[in-house]
């Protein structure tokens, strides 16, 4: 293994438990926006939301739509899906809007770190200069690495939407890297998301230790490879 002096790694499924805020903030939202008048079940609405999420944050990574898009659509979307609308009226668009900012100050009431996250950032920061790379929404991630006991362990918060760069692009890599006053093959990326994190630190010529979910398909690979978060202290 390289001798690495500087580790990057991901927040939301890497080191916070974003899919268990976001269920609970969802559930919580259904119940009081009443959209069982769209929707038979909560269900059907979570899983329509779920997969125009995704979509979305994929065209946000890439610079293809804007946070205000992304917020608005992810909620909007599944509404005129339901109702098979072309364009959305006024009270549908202010409807989602609404909906979009409950959702955030939910998903910071729900706020939870992965199991063992935390033991192993205390380990990485013993040894290495950590720096949060993260494409999460800034009020929200600031909330939450401050509420999360490890603010300390980071020697560098980096949010896309600050630096202006979001992942996979290079360039919010190549500003760790010039924080942190290394090179490329001096640093890894420790992340949750292929497509995000393991793409990213690929295109800045980092190495990648990905945490790999047992859906990801076989031809993805990375530098390293674990399936539980502990297994990153037998490699670092």
């Amino acid at each position: 293994m390289k001798n690495y002096k500087a580790v990057l790694i991901d927040w939301d499924q890497t080191i916070g438990d974003w899919d268990y805020a976001a269920y609970h903030a969802l559930q919580d939202l259904f119940a009081q926006y009443r959209l069982e008048e769209f929707f038979p079940s909560f269900q059907q609405w979570f899983d329509t939301y779920e997969e125009h999420n995704l979509v979305l944050w994929g065209q946000y990574g890439k610079g293809e739509i804007t946070r205000a898009f992304l917020q608005r659509d992810r909620f909007l979307y599944p509404i005129t899906q339901q109702l098979r609308l072309d364009i959305a009226p006024r009270p549908l668009i202010d409807l989602a809007d609404r909906i979009g900012k409950d959702f955030l100050q939910l998903t910071n009431r729900y706020f939870t770190l992965l199991p063992d996250a935390a033991e192993v950032v205390r380990y990485l920061a013993d040894k290495y200069p950590l720096t949060i790379i993260s494409n999460g929404f800034g009020e929200v991630q600031h909330y939450k690495i401050a509420h999360s006991g490890l603010q300390q362990c980071f020697k560098y918060i980096l949010l896309s939407e600050e630096v202006g760069i979001n992942k996979p692009q290079p360039g919010i890599y190549q500003r760790a890297l010039e924080l942190n006053g290394v090179t490329a093959d001096e640093a890894i990326m420790i992340g949750d998301s292929y497509n995000s994190d393991i793409l990213g630190a690929q295109n800045a010529h980092i190495d990648q230790l990905w945490i790999r979910p047992s859906s990801a398909p076989k031809e993805q690979t990375a530098t390293y490879e674990v399936t539980n978060i502990r297994d990153i202290m037998q490699i670092l």
